[in-house]
């Protein structure tokens, strides 16, 4: 064995940096190529290093023990969770965890490529969005009024999938080309959990079921994978939201979260956190699937407020009525997809907002 002068040691244990150092180092790497991956508008606001931490401050919510209605697909009970929530939790749903834990993964590794290779390989009939959840009927982003400057600018990056067309996509690009075969076989269970979900509403709506089956069509379904950006800063006037208040236009959408937080819906007049749950998904109700059932269940109203210190990933798949499909309800004029959707787009264009079905009261 042969002896060290401890005075050497010493010289060495100088030189070498710290633990903290060398994982702070590693983390300013990491935190470099996240920064490179976003839109450039976000990079200066995704310094996590700020101490204060105040998003209890913004907007606070209640946060009980876990107040979202709890539902198994194999004993389907929706009338006190559709009625009164809107939303619920689905369990028992058959989809494997592997496939989820795949999702979630193969989605992190397209949004990690550099925002520009994003933009190029992202092509027709996919679609790469930012800045805003809007989109045409083409999945391109839309601009809607009173967006043009930063601090009105929906925090998030997105990816619009039409499942119907996914199997025309064409990729070199490995990473994305894996993403794509994932999200094809993750759009066959969403679709038979929407058929599943939406013959039980009917049912519990007491509706004629060959009457109301062109009122979901499988092959309007689009899954939109979305990235929030950390959003930091020192005060409560600079918050950003991922996205702001809305309902989905949808008949119901199906929601896969990852385990952060941010989710939130309304309840009369106050707001809950929808917290992150392993191997549930969330489903909630479109305004199609109020107009559907007559007002009698309930489009939810939600928001997405974005973590001061962490990115979050949802995976959101919505589902719609078929072409030509035509909606009559005691409380709205006949209307399809189509009319309601061309509604929206004028009035994001003009107003800044979606009306929704208020334009379609009879």
């Amino acid at each position: 064995m042969v002896a060290v002068p401890f005075s050497w040691l010493l010289i060495c244990y100088k030189n070498q940096p710290p633990a903290q150092q060398q994982d702070d180092n590693l983390h300013c790497s990491e935190k470099k190529m996240a920064s490179e991956s976003y839109p450039p508008l976000f990079r200066s606001h995704t310094d996590s290093t700020q101490a204060a931490d105040l998003d209890d401050q913004l907007n606070p919510v209640h946060d009980l023990e876990d107040p979202i209605p709890l539902v198994d697909l194999q004993s389907l009970k929706l009338g006190e969770a559709c009625e009164f929530w809107g939303i619920f939790r689905l369990v028992d749903h058959g989809v494997p965890p592997t496939l989820l834990t795949q999702l979630e993964e193969h989605a992190k590794a397209v949004f990690s490529l550099p925002f520009e290779s994003k933009q190029s390989l992202i092509t027709s009939p996919l679609s790469y969005f930012w800045g805003t959840p809007a989109l045409t009927p083409s999945g391109a982003a839309l601009s809607t009024k009173g967006t043009s400057t930063l601090q009105n600018i929906n925090w998030v990056e997105g990816l619009n999938v039409p499942l119907a067309q996914l199997s025309q996509f064409q990729t070199d690009n490995p990473t994305v080309a894996s993403f794509s075969l994932v999200l094809e076989e993750y759009g066959k269970h969403l679709a038979r959990l929407a058929t599943t979900i939406f013959e039980a509403m009917v049912k519990s709506l007491g509706m004629d079921p060959i009457e109301s089956k062109s009122h979901l069509s499988n092959s309007t379904g689009v899954v939109r994978v979305y990235r929030y950006p950390p959003h930091c800063s020192n005060s409560a006037s600079a918050s950003a939201w991922g996205m702001d208040v809305h309902t989905d236009s949808s008949v119901l959408s199906i929601l896969n979260q990852d385990d952060v937080g941010g989710l939130e819906v309304l309840k009369d007049t106050e707001w809950f956190n929808v917290n992150p749950i392993p191997s549930t998904l969330v489903v909630n109700l479109g305004d199609m699937m109020q107009a559907i059932s007559d007002d009698k269940y309930k489009s939810v109203k939600h928001r997405v407020k974005v973590n001061r210190s962490k990115e979050r990933i949802s995976i959101c798949y919505f589902v719609f009525p078929g072409e030509g499909s035509v909606i009559r309800s005691s409380n709205y004029k006949p209307f399809t997809y189509s009319d309601f959707q061309k509604e929206v787009q004028k009035d994001l264009k003009t107003v800044g907002y979606k009306v929704g079905l208020e334009r379609f009261k009879a």
